[in-house]
């Protein structure tokens, strides 16, 4: 009896000094550094990192690993696994006297939460200490964790061979695909390669590696995990025999986005990888048998979500002969003519012309400055809509002079663009012939202005980004306008799009060649010319740009149409426009209409009001968002409906010059 009790207290001292070995087991850092992923809209890797070291170790919490190979690499490793504490005392006996027996270690009888231990301490395999510490750790590990988290442990540290390691990205460089799905053979591949990474390499040992593999899929139909017939077919299933390289997709970009928040683990984008791909592939063929150096870049957004879905910063990240590191997407070139629909569209807002006035294009001097059509050829008068579909620039400059360059500019900034002019200069009326810098971004953007119904279109990328408050720059029927006009725009030969609106451009001296346009859902912007910017002879935005917008629209899929014109919207010919809209003539500004009354911002009770104007020249039109309301010799009218809601008003006077107020109607 006496024995019996000394033997119980003896077996609870032993267990409580256990308890405290266990317990007081200092554990290495369980934090790991994982290799930063930029992901796509659905999750898809656009591109990974490797941390410090060199090495590829992407988190299984970054995505599903299949559910098959999970059950293979217990069922081959640690059968036990779910039900013992850390260690397999029963597989550890069998082990030990195995090799009592042999002389020599014939199996390891290792957990997989030994395994763990060994993998996270980086310790070693077969030297007794080395194995006693690996109990240690394991046994503190199961008291600290769950078998999910132990489990995901093995899945992220496991070795794969060479600079892999865990299982996500094993199957990215044996596979070239996520282990969300593998098959049979694929699965075994994995399960096999940790028990000797670099023996059983793929790209260096395959008949090895294909060897173990074989060996694991006839264990998993001994123990019942897959069935003869499966495992028949595995069988039959090639194993690799190269290293695949890891995603690259919007390289410049996931560089972007990685240098802004250098620390985040994962960085989740709206853009669409299979578009970015097939926009990728795009670019490459535009430069290909193209002028020595010549680059692409494209740029695709959703104008209605303000989402970016493609950023294609070069033809090539890795062409050094191009300079394909280069993010042509953010670089600051000359815009060309891409700002004229602008400019226009400012026309429209402010009441000085309408898509079917007439102006003229002739030689005209504008302070000194003299600009020439590209051609070199004046076509006299004709519509603003012909005058902004040939991309003429006397009409434009002549619009922009009325408009003033200052309120291109803000307008420019309020549409969310960034222009830049050299240091110390101001802005002149060569800001609309490209006479200032942007990025292709920036062009996108004001695009997207225009095609969303004159609002900044709040441009970004990181999934889940709200947007911020979009200022109005043009009111809606203005950028239908402009819109309406551009799905004009002559096409180069043999190309439609009929659907879409299409301005091009090409900056001074040849170097750079854009395309902006937007069907009802997108913008695509594309750039081509040579990163250094040195000139490509010949380069026409018209023949070198839009044919890969074009392109791209087809890659988008279905063109979604424009939407109709906004009611307010002034539909008519020519001949019946007010006759001060009717032909755009010159009229110093400062000599113009002025609104008296009511003064801009005011809030009107009632639907009605007194309009009254000073300055100017009679007679006087006065509309209402385009509208007109009233058409009177006399400086003050009452105009009974105008409301309710917000109103821009706008007179025009006989010359043609205008002035406007923003007003709401209670």
């Amino acid at each position: 009896m006496f024995a019996l009790a000394l033997l119980l207290w003896a077996g609870a001292v032993g267990r409580d000094a256990v308890d405290r070995w266990i317990d007081g087991t200092i554990l290495p850092p369980l934090a790991t550094f994982y290799s930063t992923e930029v992901l796509a809209r659905d999750g898809t890797l656009l591109r990974a990192y490797t941390v410090d070291g060199g090495y590829w170790r992407l988190s299984v919490r970054g995505g599903s690993v299949d559910p098959g190979y999970v059950e293979m690499l217990i069922a081959y490793e640690d059968g036990r696994f779910r039900s013992h504490s850390g260690v397999d005392w029963q597989a550890l006996a069998r082990a030990a006297w195995q090799g009592l027996r042999s002389g020599r270690i014939v199996s390891g009888g290792s957990t997989l939460t030994m395994q763990v231990a060994r993998l996270i301490e980086d310790g070693t395999t077969g030297a007794w200490a080395g194995k006693l510490r690996q109990i240690r750790v394991a046994l503190a590990l199961e008291r600290r964790l769950d078998k999910d988290a132990i489990l995901a442990l093995y899945l992220d540290h496991a070795p794969f061979g060479g600079n892999l390691e865990g299982v996500r990205a094993a199957s990215y460089a044996w596979f070239g695909k996520p282990p969300s799905r593998l098959t049979e053979a694929e699965a075994a591949l994995l399960v096999a390669i940790p028990q000797a990474p670099e023996s059983r390499r793929p790209d260096r040992h395959p008949e090895a590696a294909h060897a173990a593999r074989d060996r694991v899929l006839a264990r998993m139909v001994r123990d019942g995990v897959i069935d003869a017939e499966a495992a028949e077919a595995a069988l039959t299933e090639p194993s690799p025999d190269r290293r695949r390289d890891f995603p690259i997709l919007a390289a410049h970009l996931a560089d972007r986005l990685r240098a802004e928040d250098p620390f985040a683990p994962v960085i989740r984008t709206t853009i669409d990888a299979a578009l970015q791909a097939r926009l990728e592939a795009l670019a490459r063929e535009a430069v290909a048998g193209g002028p020595d150096r010549l680059q692409a870049a494209i740029v695709v957004l959703d104008h209605r979500s303000g989402e970016m879905l493609a950023s294609v910063g070069s033809a090539g990240y890795e062409d050094d002969a191009r300079l394909g590191y280069v993010d042509m997407t953010r670089a600051i070139r000359s815009p060309g003519s891409t700002l004229k629909p602008l400019i226009y569209g400012l026309g429209f807002d402010r009441g000085l012309i309408h898509p079917e006035t007439l102006i003229a294009d002739r030689p005209t001097e504008f302070d000194g400055y003299r600009p020439q059509n590209f051609d070199g050829l004046f076509r006299g008068e004709l519509r603003v809509r012909q005058a902004l579909q040939l991309s003429l620039n006397v009409p434009a400059v002549s619009v922009a002079e009325r408009v003033g360059v200052p309120h291109l500019m803000t307008a420019l900034r309020r549409a969310g663009a960034t222009p830049r002019l050299p240091e110390g200069s101001t802005p002149g009326l060569a800001v609309i012939l490209g006479g200032l810098g942007l990025t292709l971004e920036d062009l996108a953007r004001v695009h997207g202005m225009l095609a969303d119904g004159g609002r900044e279109v709040g441009l970004h990328v990181l999934a889940g980004a709200e947007r911020g408050p979009r200022p109005q720059v043009l009111d809606r029927a203005a950028a239908w306008q402009v819109g309406d006009i551009l799905t004009g725009t002559p096409r180069p030969p043999g190309l439609s799009g009929a659907e879409i609106a299409i301005k091009t451009g090409t900056s001074y001296g040849h170097r750079d060649a854009w395309a902006a346009g937007w069907d009802g859902d997108h913008v695509v912007a594309v750039w081509m010319g040579r990163a250094d910017g040195t000139p490509v002879p010949g380069a026409f935005g018209a023949d070198l740009a839009a044919p890969v917008l074009l392109a791209a629209f087809e890659r988008l899929g279905r063109v979604a149409p424009l939407p109709a014109p906004p009611p307010e919207t002034l539909i008519v010919a020519t001949a019946e426009l007010p006759p001060p809209l009717r032909r755009f003539g010159p009229g110093a500004a400062e000599s113009g209409p002025v609104v008296d009354f009511p003064p801009d911002g005011a809030v009107i009770e009632g639907t009605g009001a007194l309009l009254r104007v000073r300055d100017g020249t009679g007679p006087f039109v006065w509309l209402s968002n385009g509208r007109p309301v009233a058409r009177t010799h006399r400086r003050e009218v009452w105009v009974e409906d105008l409301g309710p809601g917000f109103a821009a008003l706008a007179v025009i006077d006989a010359d043609g010059r205008s002035a406007r107020a923003e007003v709401e109607l209670r």
